[in-house]
């Protein structure tokens, strides 16, 4: 009896990092393994055994991996998927990234606008895969008060500081709550949170929780706030899509290839005035929330289970 084809996926968070990349990995790992197709193991780094194929998250993070990799096994294959810091920052400047793009067989961007950040000569070998996760039941909310919610562990790519700005421009309104998710990695960030927090009624700082915490108050938040300045594929937006959450986000490709060109919940990068004006919208105009959950809401199929999993098998399909 032949054995099953076996994958390594390489990811630069595990479950202790309970971020983005151990969400992505946890999934696919999943997927590839359901109704017994390949045997995959997660790693932060390969262990030199000999897997049928290689599938590794971030160009930068995962490079060692994958030159070792392309050195032992040159005609087994690997796929790169491409995070926000690898589009938007890495392979312009860090030669083990663009190494990375060289090596690899295959490229996934995370959304829609990712395939024009790559170098050209890469595109041909590139496709983009949605991530996606299972819906949720809306739940009825209040109109009595609009509560805003941010999910992002504290740093710099996240922008926490455009959420902190816009819940003091919002301060004197008591109608509009703003909570926040997220571990405080970058310690002056998380001081500035809990500052906040002890200054201004209306936001609070729930800091770290689990992905099922953090999901059911997605559901119960009115609309959640993605100011982030790079992303390569937020999780957390498509998770509000698919719990009937509409979104406000900064304006840049991650978010755009992830909502699309028209919808009508961007604001600019940086920009924590019009981060209040879009929430005091929101607020004091329930069409306007209903039109963005609309919006949304024909955004939706894209973050399919079996979408992503169809895409993923295909694409590893060659190592059969």
């Amino acid at each position: 009896m032949t054995s099953k084809p076996s994958i390594c996926i390489i990811s630069p968070g595990l479950a202790a990092a309970n971020n983005g990349n151990w969400q992505t990995a946890k999934r696919w790992q999943q997927m590839l393994s359901n109704q017994n197709h390949y045997q995959v193991e997660i790693m932060l780094q390969w262990d030199g055994k000999p897997y049928d194929a290689m599938l590794a998250l971030h160009a930068r993070r995962s490079a060692d991996s994958i030159a070792r990799w392309s050195v032992k096994f040159p005609d087994r294959l690997v796929v790169l998927a491409l995070t926000g810091t690898d589009l938007y920052c890495d392979i312009a400047v860090d030669a083990s990234a663009q190494q990375s793009l060289k090596l690899a067989h295959r490229l996934i961007v995370l959304q829609d606008q990712g395939l024009k950040n790559l170098p050209f000569a890469y595109q041909n070998k590139a496709q983009v895969i949605f991530q996606s996760t299972s819906r949720r039941k809306p739940v009825s909310k209040t109109k009595q008060k609009l509560r805003a919610l941010m999910v992002g562990h504290l740093r710099s790519e996240k922008s926490p500081e455009t959420y902190f700005a816009a819940a003091r421009v919002l301060a004197q309104r008591p109608d509009i709550f703003l909570d926040h998710i997220g571990a405080p990695l970058d310690a002056d960030l998380g001081n500035q949170a809990r500052q906040l927090a002890a200054e201004v009624s209306t936001y609070r700082y729930l800091a770290e929780q689990t992905h099922s915490q953090t999901r059911a108050r997605i559901v119960r938040a009115h609309v959640l706030v993605h100011p982030s300045r790079m992303e390569g594929g937020a999780h957390v937006v498509m998770e509000a899509v698919m719990s009937g959450t509409p979104v406000l986000a900064s304006r840049i490709d991650g978010n755009v290839g992830m909502l699309g060109a028209d919808y009508d919940g961007y604001f600019p990068w940086g920009d924590a005035q019009a981060l209040a004006n879009l929430l005091l919208r929101c607020k004091n105009e329930p069409l306007f929330l209903d039109h963005l959950n609309a919006q949304c809401a024909l955004r939706s199929p894209l973050f399919e289970p079996r979408t992503e999993q169809a895409a993923l098998l295909k694409i590893v399909s060659q190592v059969n």
